[in-house]
Order: C-alpha cells, then structure tokens, then sequence
C-alpha cells in the first residue's frame, strides 16, 4: 500500500516542485502511453536531435564567416584545419536531416493514431506549424557552405518561391502585379543568389527560425500535458503511474539509441561539400534539397500548379483535419481499428498505381503541350500531371466518404494518397531525374557531361 501520510505526501510535492523533469511532464502517466508502439519516441528524439543542432551550431559559428568571398573557405577549414571540426559539421548536418525525416514521421504517426482528435485541435496545428519550420530551418542552413551543391539548391528553392510568376506571365500582368517575384525578394534579397540571400539565410538559421521552433516546441510540450497526456483509447484500462521515474528511463533509451545512430553516421559519411559556388557553371542536374524533390517534380510539370497550388492545398488540408474530423472514438487507436486499416492499405494501393501511371504516360508520351500545339499556358498550369493527381487524391478520398459514412476515413484516404505520391515523387526526383531534367532508370546512362 502507498504511504499516504501527511509527512510522506508533503516529501513528494516538494520533489515535484524541485524537479525540472516534473515541471515539463504531468506528475502520472498513463502506462499505455509509455509502450514504444505508442509513439516510438519520435517527439523525444526530435527534441533531442534539435538540442544538438543547438550545439553544434554554436560551434561551427566560432569558425564560420557569413561572407560571399569566406564562408566556402571558412567551411573548408572547419572540416580541414580545426580539431574535431569535421566531426562536428557531420554531427549538425546528420541531426539536421535526421528532424526533417523524424518531424515527417511524428506527423504520420500522430494522424494514423488520432492523436489530434478529443480537444488536441491546437496542439496539431503547433505540430503542421513546427514541421514547417523544420523544413526552412533545414533549408536556409543549406546555403552557408557555399558550394556549388549549396547555391544551386537555394536557386532551385528560390525559382519555387517565385513559381507565381507562371501564372502572372501567362496573364501578361507580371510587369504590373509581381507576387511571386516579391516572395523571391524578400527570400534572397535580388534576383540571383549573392550575398543579400547569405545573409538572410544566416540569420533566419541562426536567430529566428530557432526561436520560432524553440517557442512553438514549448508551447506544444505544454499543451500535450495540459491536455492530459497522449491521446488514448476510451476503453483503455492501463493505470496512472507515477512520471518520476519510469519515463525518464524510457526518454533516456530514445536519447542514447538516436545519439548513437547520430554518432555513426556522422563517423562513417562525411558532410558533403562541392567545389566553390560558381554562378556561370549550373549544375545540371540542378536539384533543390531532398526533401523538397517531390515539389521539383511537380513544378517540372507546371511551376504555380508545383509550387503554390499542391503545397497550399496540402497544408490547408493537413491544417482542417481536426475541423472537419470530430469522431472522438478514434483517438488513440492505430489506424482506428479494422476498417481504417483497411481504407489505408486500399488507399496506398490506389495512390501507387495512380501516381506510377500518370508519371508513366508523362515520361513516355508526354503531356498536353506535346500533344496539342499551341496549349494555352493557362491550361496547362490547371491541367498537369500534379493536378490531375491531387484531382485523383481527392475524388478517392469522396469514394472513401461515401462507402464509409466517416469523413474520419475520408481523410484517412486522402492523407494516405498524398503521403505515398510524395515519396514516390520525391524518389522520382532523387533516383530517376537526370541532367536537364530527363528521366533515367539508372545514373549509369547519363550523358557524358
């Protein structure tokens, strides 16, 4: 039996109150929420690769000038002169792509449990929001080497953020009425990468783009305890236990399993770093960071349709799901039982054969523009094969509404279509897409450059 004395209950309040752990967790947890399948301590690795990133970027700022003529050789002499400096720069790099990948799966996991349902509302659009500056954090790091990799991969990333140009200039008022040309502007600072756009990219890495995360991390570990804990079954007969000390342990397991997955990979494979950025000699192919390889291959097709239209319908989507789905007995149940699994399995199936096919008939026979000359631009920016995909997503996840009667399933469908034509787009951009855009089933066939 617990000690339920005066003297004994006095003694664990006053732990609680000295302790910092029990100041960002709630003093019980649920059992079930302690199980690795629960959340496979996505949200703890996260936080923990974001406090390397921290570090080691600390580190590499003694050393690194933000200067158009010293940052290439400044990172050269990181990785070359300074003791430990290689290591170090592999340790950012590796955290960095690791949050990408990690903030990715965090999103999935949390969808497919319905973790966003039963009054966590806020704290999923605080999670869509943090993904988002995951991805510009990771990316405005992306230039500061100034290498060629680098500076081709930011002019990529800055012609997406100017992709309403399409648009404009099929609508000749460009001259008058420029929003994407603003965008890019206010991006990079000119109309080329220099040193306006290392600038800006130093100091949304190194200043506002951390503390944004950092604030939005703070308020999303609040809101988690503020609204209970993770979400659970209703039927969940798990107990209340005491957070001091059983979670500590587990977060520790997750700290010391992604530390040395962190440390071997920044053992074994080098940060890399290209030859000095060069403005005359383009990279081709020119490709913009992974992550950002499926939204390439959809620009390829059409620029506004690629850049603005898909993305912002996404991210609207992923921001309305707690608003549309309000089935409360979901929450907390892996792909909310039979039916859902069921519906996803159904909807990865038709997603793969769909994106496949459509990327097949635009490789082999091309797309409207090559089948009717004199397309009008306009068209081809609403018809392509991205919107014609999103179309598909978006008519299968109705099908899914009205089998099921559940708009919970519907947007299980659609989150499921969007997600496996992001990889296989993105797999299609990393693997498949050789110089001048061409596709190649292996870099072996590549033209001599």
């Amino acid at each position: 039996m617990p000690d339920l004395s005066p003297g004994s209950q006095r003694s664990r309040i006053q732990k609680v109150s000295r302790n910092f752990f029990l100041h960002i967790h709630a003093p019980r947890v649920n059992l079930r929420s302690l199980k690795l399948t629960t959340t496979f301590g996505l949200g703890v690795a996260l936080g923990f690769l974001f406090l390397i990133l921290i570090l080691t970027g600390v580190l590499l700022m003694l050393y690194y000038t933000p200067s158009e003529g010293q940052a290439y050789s400044s990172v050269k002499d990181i990785m070359y002169v300074v003791k430990g400096g290689r290591y170090i720069r592999n340790l950012h790099r590796w955290a960095a792509h690791g949050m990408v990948i990690l903030a990715f799966l965090h999103l999935i996991r949390t969808f497919f449990t319905g973790a966003y349902l039963k009054g966590r509302r806020l704290n999923w659009i605080i999670g869509v929001a943090m993904l988002l500056v995951t991805l510009l954090l990771s990316f405005s790091g992306y230039l500061l080497p100034w290498d060629q990799l680098a500076y081709w991969a930011v002019t990529i990333g800055s012609n997406i953020a100017a992709s309403a140009r399409e648009l404009t200039d099929a609508l000749g008022m460009t001259q008058v009425f420029d929003p994407g040309g603003f965008v890019k502007q206010l991006l990079i600072g000119d109309e080329v990468v220099g040193q306006e756009a290392l600038t800006r990219f130093y100091m949304l890495h190194i200043i506002f783009l951390p503390l944004t995360l950092l604030i939005l991390m703070g308020v999303h570990f609040w809101r988690i305890r503020k609204d209970g804990g993770l979400a659970r079954p209703a039927d969940s007969r798990e107990q209340d236990i005491h957070t001091w000390p059983t979670a500590l342990w587990g977060e520790l397991a997750v700290l010391m399993v992604s530390l040395a997955i962190l440390m071997a990979a920044a053992f074994f494979f080098d940060a890399p770093l290209k030859e000095l950025a060069n403005p005359l000699l383009p990279e081709n192919p020119a490709k913009s960071p992974w992550y950002f390889l499926g939204v390439q291959e959809l620009i390829s097709y059409s620029a506004f349709a690629g850049g603005i239209i898909i993305p912002v319908l996404f991210v609207a989507f992923l921001v309305s799901i707690p608003f549309r789905d309000r089935e409360e007995s979901h929450a907390g149940i892996w792909f909310s039982g039979i039916v859902g699994k069921r519906v996803t399995i159904a909807s990865l199936f038709f997603s793969a054969a769909v994106t496949i096919g459509i990327l097949f008939v635009n490789v082999n026979f091309g797309w409207l523009g090559d089948w009717f000359a004199g397309t009008p631009q306009v068209l081809i920016i609403l018809i392509n094969p991205g919107t014609v995909l999103a179309a598909a997503y978006a008519v299968w996840s109705v099908y899914q509404r009205r089998r099921t009667g559940s708009v919970h399933f519907s947007a299980m469908a659609l989150f499921t279509c969007a997600l496996v034509g992001l990889i296989i787009l993105t797999f299609v951009g990393v693997w498949l897409r050789g110089p001048d855009w061409e596709f190649y089933w292996l870099r072996s066939n590549w033209p001599v450059q």
